[in-house]
């Protein structure tokens, strides 16, 4: 029986969405978030399976990025314009601390594998920036959102995320031969809309709220997807993260359009965020794994170790206890989007073609294992540990 391609990717979407919600209710049974089996199950269905999902690969491809996407935008919808300048203006030493602790191990890894200066930065890359979106669903799959330390946790995914307006356009510079004009046309194209968007955010986003109809579910959920979309396409256009402009359009939002409109987009956030750790696993060939599972294993001990002590400093910076500095450290482990982009790049430039499976093991390590880890500081041994602590209770 022939089965044409629509019929065929209706099959495998529904098949997936299917396993997903039974691993989704199993996880929610063991209390423990759903994101190490959705990647689990992309492993078994990626490239090189017995069965590969060749044609749903674009769609998921297409609703992982709408998946990242809806994750910063609810988040933003949670902040104020003023919330966020004040966090970033805490989070400044941090933000060194961050690249200076999480770069470095990368850089002096692609030395050691013979990479050259070229691998040397790509790999700090890769180790450098934490996932968003996958550091999102797991606050919210453990109720943390609400919690002290997470202000914290967001200004740095924040600071990272906005770096990369700098960091990507140099890297693609470097990798192609452009010249040092090139790289810093688009350097300056890519600072100056990152500006642009926090200006209008910050002074306009109380009018901006106005252009929508809080009471009004169908055109409210249609119009913050048109401009949260449109900002995260130019955004994207311009070598800034989508995410970054997606955020900042929740940022926008205000009042009851903020409220509401973070009601009516939950569950397509939920859909598209499960669709992205998905795809996560689908890039992946598990027959890569093997060749470099260990020293993938070796930098992903080192550099999620350095993530943990970034995120205990700026989170005791911000005046946050003992306890709420180690969930701060502990969630900022996982590193995703980022790691596939930046790896993509260097191959796609003739670099190594070992980077490519390198990185996509380190981060399903970081992804499969941090939300794991994550959960350490609600066991009833850290609370035993962390009683006496003279550290502000929260």
């Amino acid at each position: 029986m022939d089965i044409n391609h629509e019929t065929l990717l209706l099959i495998e979407v529904g098949a997936m969405l299917l396993f997903m919600g039974v691993l989704g209710r199993i996880a929610n049974k063991l209390g423990q978030s759903a994101i190490p089996l959705y990647m689990s199950l992309g492993l078994l269905f990626g490239s090189g399976s017995v069965f590969p999902l060749d044609a749903s690969s674009e769609f998921l491809k297409t609703g992982s990025e709408i998946g990242v996407i809806l994750l910063l935008l609810v988040l933003g919808l949670e902040y104020s314009p003023t919330e966020l300048v004040r966090s970033l203006r805490k989070s400044g030493r941090s933000g060194v601390l961050d690249a200076l602790l999480n770069a470095t191990p990368g850089a002096i890894f692609a030395l050691l594998m013979g990479w050259g200066p070229v691998g040397a930065l790509v790999l700090a890359g890769v180790t450098w920036v934490s996932s968003s979106g996958v550091i999102v669903k797991v606050l919210r799959d453990l109720g943390r959102i609400g919690n002290r330390e997470t202000p914290t946790i967001v200004s740095v995914l924040v600071m990272e995320d906005l770096a990369m307006a700098f960091y990507l356009p140099v890297l693609s510079a470097i990798v192609v031969g452009a010249t040092l004009a090139q790289g810093l046309i688009t350097v300056a194209v890519a600072v100056g809309l990152v500006l642009f968007v926090l200006i209008l955010t910050y002074h306009f986003g109380t009018k901006l709220s106005k252009v929508f109809n809080a009471n009004h579910g169908e055109s409210l959920i249609l119009g913050v997807m048109g401009l949260t979309m449109l900002i995260a396409g130019i955004a994207a256009a311009v070598q800034v993260s989508s995410a970054v402009g997606a955020f900042l359009v929740g940022i926008a939002l205000s009042g009851q359009v903020a409220e509401n409109a973070e009601k009516v987009v939950e569950p397509l956030r939920d859909v598209f965020a499960s669709i992205f750790f998905l795809f996560f696993g689908l890039q992946t060939d598990p027959a890569d794994i093997p060749d470099v599972f260990l020293p993938a294993l070796a930098l992903a001990v080192v550099t999620m170790a350095t993530k943990v002590i970034t995120g205990y400093v700026a989170a005791k910076g911000a005046g946050i206890g003992v306890p709420g500095r180690w969930r701060a450290g502990l969630a900022l482990m996982p590193r995703g989007e980022f790691s596939i982009i930046i790896a993509g790049l260097a191959v796609s430039a003739g670099l190594d073609p070992a980077i490519a499976p390198f990185a996509a093991t380190y981060m399903l390590i970081t992804v499969i294992s941090s939300p794991v880890l994550a959960r350490v500081t609600d066991t009833q041994w850290f609370k035993r540990r962390m009683r006496g602590t003279t550290a502000p209770s929260i």
